[in-house]
């Protein structure tokens, strides 16, 4: 994102590669804003906003040692969540963020016609991310009015980063806390009439149904799974079940004191169906259009508000193949029925928690029952061997982390706080939303895999593709999400996200005499990567981050001040003016391959000229790298780089890879973080095609591989035609890898197909 380090950017300036600035729920409304999807207008205010509140306030120190605790233990888990809420919550925000931040309200107000209700919403920077489930963690504030609320409700988010649950997911998933920021969505509020969760595919089977639970008011009554929701299924477009709910609940606006309650619904609108037909095929449009967009299923969030739709959030759908369900067919006498919201078979003794107090009950491998779930229960529902709840659809908190966990898990059963008594045992079905007396036989496996459907298991099978289909990782951690893709290899593995990751400039470590502790952060990070990947080729890309990025980090206050840091210094440009910095990822790079590491190809990014990859090779030799052993490439993401891309050639590479981000910003002239043009910004537009199908020619001839990292490669459309140009590989988001590999299987196909139709 282009421009100086920001407190607030737009949504309609917020693209899905913003999530370090906006994090994941920013980069997607940003995404569909920018995708004229129906989207409500706002604000983010960033995640170096909140990192200058807490480097400005002296806390960081402090914060991350009281929050370092044992957080299997309850009760010091509570006692880290309030010392880290209060720490936050009591400094007061500096007059420079508070500024910028009304400033936007004001200017949002205005467009608006007068001062608006908002909703204040946490954008964690790992949140929304295949490789991490952080979303719902932090915490939302609704209807709020006037800059001093919004202010305070903008700080509590900050705040919430800090919760219990937040705390614990982190630490049992290794994500250091100084490592994830908070941004904050501001956004003009939906007073919604009826509100819910749509999942473009079934969550759990892929099976291609769109599947809609819908209440009245607002939808975090669905979410939280606070009320049993209406229940519809889309079919080949049109409605082809319907389930209607008694909806005991609504949370709204008062309409007299104009805040978030919740009320019980009115006798005569129990009952009733919550969307007419009209407005659940238009639902399920909207979806497929979504889903087509990010080509993969979502689970979106969506409002109705006079007749008009929005759209909330959308992420990918993480839960479907995850797991295959525990166990066979269950044999019983069912004595609970519900929905079945997480396959599997498990039994265990019941424990009913009516309250937070009662959580430590919950041991490892008891059935956990409760009227509904909420974020907090998180630790007790991982030691859960089942999961049974009152209230809820396929859509709550409840069934969404159990699938997550691949936990059984049976929801909406009305009553199972009242008929299932606290020790007893019994056997829950998740698949079939059966709750049995004691714990009862199965069926054995084999009995079931031969009643199973052909369908899902022809899902798991990979397609063999000549275009090798690899995948792009952020962060170390995410390794092990992106290696049970199947990739064939990483085809970007960014070194500047661990850099940025350790909030400490790399100046700091050279200047202090701690350089070899910064070499051994980045040998630890690649590692990670390469180890899970082994021996496919995980291609690294050397430092590209921009100065405002940098300027955020702890000894960052020195970093030039550039009108627009995208075109500055940045990538091989700064890397070979700050030699020193170099040398010290070749390092890392260089103790890597004496460790074996024969699969790892260093990319060096926004190349220009010959020049500086000559140069850089010639430091790679100074500091002990073979480069007759190791692999060596360029992004193409300058125009000028693909139009003498036989001049790179004639220099010497193995590899390039497209950024077709940069690539197309740069052939256009668009700023795509401008609204002003920002529809200008077109990937397809044929003179960046003309480039990209110049340089795969060339390479070809040459015998260089070419592959494509940008956002561009995750879209399964702009596959089809990189094939069909003849690329090496593509490198798709985690996220995206299966409808990618799907789309060049039938490509090459189709291709085949063709050309034998020629010669007959």
């Amino acid at each position: 994102m282009a421009g100086k380090e920001k407190i607030v950017v737009w949504l309609s300036d917020v693209r899905n590669t913003d999530i370090p600035i906006v994090g994941g729920k920013g980069a997607s409304l940003g995404e569909m804003t920018n995708a004229q999807l129906p989207v409500p207008p706002g604000f983010v205010v960033t995640a170096q906003a909140f990192r200058k509140f807490i480097t400005e306030a002296g806390i960081a120190d402090k914060l991350f040692k009281g929050i370092d605790v044992n957080v299997d233990d309850q009760k010091e888990l509570m006692k880290a969540e309030k010392f880290a809420k209060d720490l936050i919550n009591n400094q007061p925000m500096p007059a420079s963020i508070a500024k910028d931040i009304t400033a936007a309200y004001d200017t949002l107000s205005k467009r608006e016609g007068g001062e608006q209700y908002v909703a204040a919403r946490s954008s964690a920077t790992a949140e929304d991310l295949p490789e991490a489930s952080f979303a719902g963690q932090q915490e939302t504030f609704l209807n709020v009015r006037g800059k001093e609320d919004l202010l305070k409700a903008v700080q509590h988010c900050w705040a919430s980063l800090y919760g219990a649950r937040a705390i614990y997911y982190r630490v049992k998933q290794k994500f250091p806390h100084e490592h994830v920021n908070i941004a904050v969505v501001v956004q003009k509020m939906v007073d919604a009439d009826a509100a819910g969760v749509m999942f473009t595919h079934h969550p759990t089977t892929g099976e291609n149904v769109a599947i809609i639970e819908a209440a009245w008011g607002l939808g975090e009554s669905v979410v939280s799974g606070s009320v049993s929701p209406d229940n519809y299924e889309v079919r080949s477009g049109r409605v082809s079940k319907k389930k209607i709910a008694t909806k005991q609940i609504k949370i709204i606006r008062d309409p007299r004191t104009r805040k978030t309650v919740k009320l019980d619904v009115e006798e005569a609108k129990k009952n009733v169906q919550v969307l007419a037909d009209d407005q659940i095929l238009r639902l399920a449009k909207l979806g497929n259009i979504v889903e087509e967009h990010y080509g993969k299923p979502q689970d979106i969030e969506w409002a109705y508000q006079k007749g008009e739709l929005y759209l909330l959030q959308s992420r990918p759908i993480t839960t479907i193949q995850k797991r295959e369900a525990k166990g066979g067919k269950v044999l019983g006498e069912i004595i609970l029925e519900g929905l079945g919201a997480s396959p599997g078979v498990a039994s265990g003794k019941v424990k009913v928690v009516d309250s937070m107090d009662t959580l430590d009950r919950v041991l490892e491998g008891d059935i956990l029952v409760t009227k509904m779930t909420t974020p907090d229960m998180v630790p007790a529902m991982k030691r859960s061997a089942a999961i049974i709840t009152d209230e809820g659809g396929l859509t709550c908190h409840a069934a969404i982390v159990s699938r997550e966990l691949g936990t059984p898990a049976v929801v909406g059963t009305k009553e199972a706080t009242r008929m299932l008594e606290d020790g007893s045992l019994v056997t829950v079905d998740g698949e079939k939303g059966h709750v049995y007396m004691g714990a009862v036989k199965k069926e054995a496996a084999a009995e079931k895999a031969e009643h199973a459907e052909a369908a899902p298991r022809m899902a798991m099978i990979k397609p063999i593709t000549a275009t090798e289909v690899k995948v792009n990782v952020s962060i170390p951690e995410a390794a092990g999400r992106a290696k049970d893709t199947h990739a064939d290899g990483v085809g970007l593995l960014r070194i500047e996200h661990m850099i940025l990751g350790l909030n400490t400039h790399p100046q700091v470590y050279m200047n202090s005499g701690r350089s070899q502790e910064y070499v051994d952060e980045l040998i630890k990070g690649i590692r990670t990567v390469a180890d899970a990947f082994y021996p496919k080729p995980v291609w690294v890309r050397t430092l590209d981050a921009p100065t405002d990025e940098f300027r955020a980090m702890k000894g960052g206050e020195n970093e030039p001040y550039e009108h627009n840091p995208m075109l500055g210094m940045r990538g091989i440009r700064r890397d070979l003016k700050e030699v020193e910095h170099f040398k010290l990822e070749m390092a890392a790079f260089k103790k890597l391959f004496e460790m074996g590491y024969d699969n790892i190809g260093i990319m060096i990014p926004l190349v220009q000229h010959p020049k500086e990859l000559r140069r850089a090779k010639e430091i790679m030799v100074e500091c002990g790298i073979d480069l007759e052993k190791v692999d060596v490439g360029i992004m193409v993401e300058i125009p000028a780089s693909a139009l003498i891309i036989d001049e790179f050639i004639r220099e010497g590479i193995d590899f390039v890879s497209f950024g077709t981000n940069d690539l197309t910003q740069y052939t256009l002239a668009v700023d795509r973080n401008n609204e002003l043009v920002a529809d200008l910004y077109n990937e397809l537009h044929p003179a960046v095609l003309k480039l990209i199908e110049y340089v795969i020619g060339e390479c070809n001839k040459a015998g260089v591989k070419t592959s494509i990292c940008g956002q561009a490669g995750s879209r399964p459309e702009v596959a089809r035609r990189l094939v069909a140009m003849g690329i090496t590989s593509i490198s798709a988001n985690i996220d995206a890898v299966e409808a990618v590999r799907e789309m060049v299987a039938r490509t090459e196909h189709a291709l085949i197909l063709e050309a034998a139709r020629k010669k007959q």
